[in-house]
This record gives C-alpha cells, structure tokens and sequence, in this order.
C-alpha cells in the first residue's frame, strides 16, 4: 500500500519487541527507517537483517546506536538520519524499561531508573525531533509508546505506570505546543503483547514474589482481555503505521488504545 513511501522515521528501542517491529512494518509500507537502540550490536544486526526488505519497498534503512537520556546522542542519531534520508518526517518514542519492584520496597535507584529512560528519554526525544521539523521548516509527527499501565496503576510496577502516565501528559502538552509548528503528538498503548521485555517482567515478578511459577504474571494480566488471547507486536503495526501516515493528519493529542479490550477509556 505504500502509506508511508519516502517517509524518513526513527524508531527507539527498535533492536527487539514492538520497536523492531514498528520498524519493520514501516519499510513494508516504503518508508526509510534508522532503527535506533542503546544496545549497538543488536541494532546493526536488526537493521542488516532488514536490508532486502527495505528495497523490496523502494525503502532504505539505517540505524544508531543512543541511549535516550543523553540529548547529545539523541541529537547525534537525529543528525545521521537527516545525512542519510535527507530529512526527517516521522519519530518513535518507543525506548523503554520496566523493573518490577513491590511498592513498599521501590528504591530511588529504581524509580530514576524506569522514569529516566520512559519519561526524561520521551521528552529529549520530542524536543530534538521538534527543533529538526522546525529548521527543515516542514510538518512533521511524533509518536510515543504509553502502556496499559498509563491507565491505571499496578501494585508492583509503580514507577512504570507513573512514567507512562508521564507519557500521555508529554503527548498532550507537546501536541498543544508544537501545533504551531504543523507537529502532531500522538501516542499508543499497547497492552500485554508477547516480547522479550515482557519474558523479562514475568521472571522479575517471581523474584520477588509476585509470582509463583513462570507465565503465571502474564496469565493473570491477560485474564480480563476481552479478545481472549495476549498480543503480538504484529497487532500493534497497523495502528502504528496509521499514526505514521498522511491517513493521521487531522490526529493529535491522542493516545490510541491497543489492547485487546483490557482497559475500557
């Protein structure tokens, strides 16, 4: 279908999970993408590995390695798109972490942690993609990935679901600032979807307790999906190029829900 053809986007965390496959699904539909995440020999490897499907979309690839809190990377890795592509059009807030802890034992360290990289790392990434719309004097879309858990709060996981409300609100004020400039802020939230980041939080959960054998956390976040099943990252990249299409213009301010009937807004 071609939605996004010559678009140039950046996606974060886009070595594994939803971000990869955010990417992956935008040279489907022809667009240039960096994928760009803070593990380095997993991104070259994803982007490498994503070559023939770029040209078989009439797209290109890249990708950068950044670790979203440093502005100074983040600009780096905005400025290798622009020498690559020409331009940018299109950027993914998608970088994030989660470190399950129980409420009563949330450490400074883990609070700084997982709102550092989803919460500081969101707004670096607005404001740089922002002031590169601004000097190429052309419209442009930031797109940033919330949660189910930005909905409503989850005993242990409290520093995650705070961040990700800090998600809407970044995508609310952005879109209220930047609408001057022809910016559209929109955002996502993705509800259960089988990643690795989600393998990961399912064996955090048993360390501490919050579970007693392995998928049991998973099980019991997917019980009240009302499509039955948990998702996967291929039923998020149709909302995702969408947000990232011309067919999104009139949208901003907006977080999209996607999952499967967990949470009713």
């Amino acid at each position: 279908m071609a939605r996004v053809s010559g678009r140039s986007c950046i996606v974060t965390g886009a070595a594994q999970g939803i971000g990869r496959a955010i990417g992956e699904a935008l040279l489907d539909e022809g667009a240039d993408v960096c994928f760009a995440d803070i593990n380095a020999a997993k991104v070259t490897e994803v982007a490498l590995a994503n070559q023939n499907r770029a040209q078989r979309a009439g797209g290109r690839v890249t990708h950068a390695q950044v670790d979203v809190t440093k502005r100074e990377q983040v600009r780096a890795m905005i400025a290798h798109t622009v020498e690559v592509f020409g331009k940018l059009d299109v950027k993914f807030n998608n970088a994030g972490v989660n470190k399950p802890m129980n409420f009563l034992d949330v450490t400074e360290e883990n609070w700084r942690f997982i709102t550092d990289v989803n919460g500081l790392g969101c707004l670096i990434g607005m404001q740089e993609a922002a002031q590169q719309f601004i000097r190429q004097g052309t419209p442009g879309k930031i797109i940033n990935t919330a949660s189910v858990a930005s909905r409503q709060g989850f005993g242990n996981v409290a520093p995650y679901c705070a961040s990700k409300w800090g998600v809407v609100s970044l995508t609310q004020s952005g879109a209220r600032d930047l609408a001057r400039h022809d910016i559209t802020v929109t955002g996502f939230a993705p509800g259960v979807v089988a990643t690795e980041m989600w393998e990961q939080v399912d064996q955090d959960l048993l360390a501490i307790g919050a579970a007693e054998r392995p998928g049991q956390a998973m099980e019991e976040f997917s019980a009240e999906i009302l499509k039955g099943r948990v998702a996967t990252p291929a039923d998020i990249t149709g909302t995702t190029t969408f947000l990232a299409s011309k067919d999104s213009d009139y949208m901003t301010g907006q977080i999209v829900m996607i999952d499967g009937g967990m949470t009713l807004v």
